[in-house]
């Protein structure tokens, strides 16, 4: 409890500090996320999960071309050894000048796939719009997030960390993600040629961590490109990465290898009262291959699965969407995938047997859906439900079924 009062206390003074100097209009409010979970998920054992979260937000202009955010999160879990963990969300100052803009502090970064870089960041970023498309700039360091929110798996030391059980007697051995310091330039263009949206970007990663904890040192770079072409109520998308690997220990570099990602689907949207959409999408991200490339490694881990969670490394994943908003308030999504791994070395979690050959290199499908009732404006109910089938794969088809099943209310305030 007294680290509790320490952490609400500061964030109020925050707050008081900063009032005298904004001006402007001021909003204030909360949010209210409860979230229960049910399923055999993990090491085929039956696992209640239950999460409160509960986010205070602050919002204010700064004159005509500037604006500041303030948002923290404080989430009950009673199911963890520390029941009480805070966190800074998304705290930015953001300010316009002529055709650029600057923001710096917490804020979200995605890059043009999505699925290398996307998460929190502490850091700075420049934009500037012209004809030729949107330029941008930005330097941002992961270190002092907590890494439950950014997760970052690149290395075993990042694993380790990441598995070490957060404890407020230790809370800065415990509490933050990996130490990465990103660097990105990037250009996007809405409209190129007046037919497609090409969006790109080039991202360098340093490993900041120091040999006591990670024996490995992971740094690299990434060539990002994605395209979109719509044509009426039909978009085709595409992309791809080239990724510079540099690896090191405490001795010598080990020699630089690349590695690949790509990714290919369409987006077909039926307008009328009740919109839906149907979407496929294709992924594929390299492994270790002899005399090729090397795994594709992305900085931060978005999993792709519903119960099959790992990054995307060595993997394929194909995916096959339907969501429609069935009236004013209840609206919902079926979503099926398959997985692949598209090399026998990179990927060995599960349904793969630890200790056996597990040469198959299809995992399985899984189906998963999700029901979404709004019966006013700041309250939301999101009931879902999925499971992931080995049996239908080859790489280990004794595995028995996973499945889950969630319920989240959402209250605004």
């Amino acid at each position: 409890m007294k680290n509790t009062h320490i952490v609400k206390t500061i964030f109020f003074l925050v707050i008081l500090f900063l009032m005298p100097v904004l001006s402007g209009a001021i909003e204030f409010d909360l949010a209210l996320n409860i979230n229960g979970g049910y399923g055999n998920t993990v090491a085929d054992e039956n696992e209640p999960e239950l999460k409160i979260n509960f986010v205070p937000r602050l919002f204010t202009l700064i004159g005509n071309k500037s604006e500041l955010v303030i948002s923290a999160g404080f989430t009950y879990d009673p199911f963890s050894k520390n029941t009480f963990v805070p966190e800074i969300l998304h705290t930015e100052f953001s300010t316009r000048f002529g055709n650029s803009s600057l923001r710096l502090g917490r804020f979200n970064y995605s890059d043009p796939l999505a699925f290398i870089a996307d998460g929190l960041f502490d850091g700075v970023q420049f934009f500037n719009v012209s004809s030729s498309g949107i330029f941008s700039v930005g330097v941002l360091f992961s270190g002092f997030i907590w890494k439950d929110n950014t997760i970052i798996e690149m290395t075993q030391g990042d694993k380790n960390n990441n598995n070490i059980q957060f404890d407020f007697d230790n809370f800065f051995d415990t509490y933050f993600t990996s130490k990465r310091l990103i660097a990105s330039i990037g250009w996007d263009h809405p409209s190129l040629g007046e037919f497609m949206h090409l969006n790109t970007a080039l991202i360098a990663q340093f490993d900041l961590n120091g040999y006591d904890n990670y024996t490995e040192k992971y740094d690299s770079q990434y060539l990002i490109m994605k395209a979109r072409i719509p044509v009426n109520n039909f978009t085709i998308e595409f992309g791809g990465s080239i990724e510079n690997v540099m690896k090191k220990t405490e001795g010598e570099p080990e020699p630089m290898e690349l590695a690949l990602a790509a990714e290919a689907g369409f987006l077909w949207l039926f307008p009328g009262e009740f919109p839906s959409r149907l979407s496929f999408n294709g992924k594929i991200a390299s492994g270790k291959t002899e005399g090729f490339c090397d795994a594709f490694v992305p900085v931060t881990s978005k999993y792709y699965g519903y119960v099959l969670k790992h990054k995307m490394s060595g993997l394929s994943v194909l995916t096959l969407n339907y969501s429609s908003r069935l009236n004013q308030f209840l609206g919902m999504s079926l979503n099926a995938s398959y997985f692949v791994r598209n090399d026998l070395g990179t990927f060995n979690g599960y349904p793969l047997i630890a200790g056996s050959d597990n040469k198959g290199h299809f995992l399985g499908p899984e189906v998963s859906g999700r029901l979404i009732w709004s019966p006013v404006s700041d309250m939301q109910f999101n009931l879902g439900g999925g499971a992931f089938f080995p049996v239908l794969g080859d790489a280990s088809p004794d595995q028995e079924i996973k499945w889950r099943v969630d319920l989240t209310a959402i209250f605004a305030f």
